[in-house]
This record gives structure tokens, C-alpha cells and sequence, in this order.
């Protein structure tokens, strides 16, 4: 059952990570209403949700260790 992320769309192409590769689609030929970061069964042609979740719970995960232990960026005027 193949699987892609979608990493981003630009104009009416849309473009998937397929086992680490990048390969370029026409969005008409993808399921209506997906985003960038769906997880799309190519031979079904639909959204897999709950990989899309879970995708998306890892990001926020990543994200949240990232941040850990930043300072946030400073406020106020200043000249750079």
C-alpha cells in the first residue's frame, strides 16, 4: 500500500515524499481538499487520517523538543 506525505503544493502541482524521494503530482489527480502534510494512499486516491494525525502529532512533538531550553527572542527596539 503505498503511501506519500504531501510536502508542499505550488500552483496545481503538488509535490510528495514517496520512501524519501520527492516525486511531483497534478494536484486534480490527488483527493480533493488535501493539504500540505496529508498522508495520501496512492492506490486508494484518499486521505489517510489517522497517519495524518499521527504525522502531525510527531512534528508538534519535534517542535516542542526543539524549542526546549530557548530562549524566546527579545522584545522591545533595537537596531540590527
Amino acid at each position: 500500500m503505498p503511501k506519500a506525505t504531501v510536502d508542499r503544493i505550488e500552483d496545481d502541482v503538488a509535490v510528495l515524499v514517496v520512501d524519501g524521494r520527492q516525486v511531483t503530482r497534478a494536484l486534480t489527480t490527488l483527493p480533493p481538499g488535501v493539504r500540505e502534510g496529508d498522508v495520501v494512499d496512492l492506490e486508494a486516491g484518499t486521505v489517510d487520517a489517522e497517519a495524518t494525525d499521527a504525522l502531525r502529532a510527531e512534528v508538534r512533538t519535534a517542535r516542542t523538543r526543539a524549542k526546549r531550553g530557548k530562549k524566546p527572542p527579545p522584545t522591545g527596539n533595537f537596531d540590527l
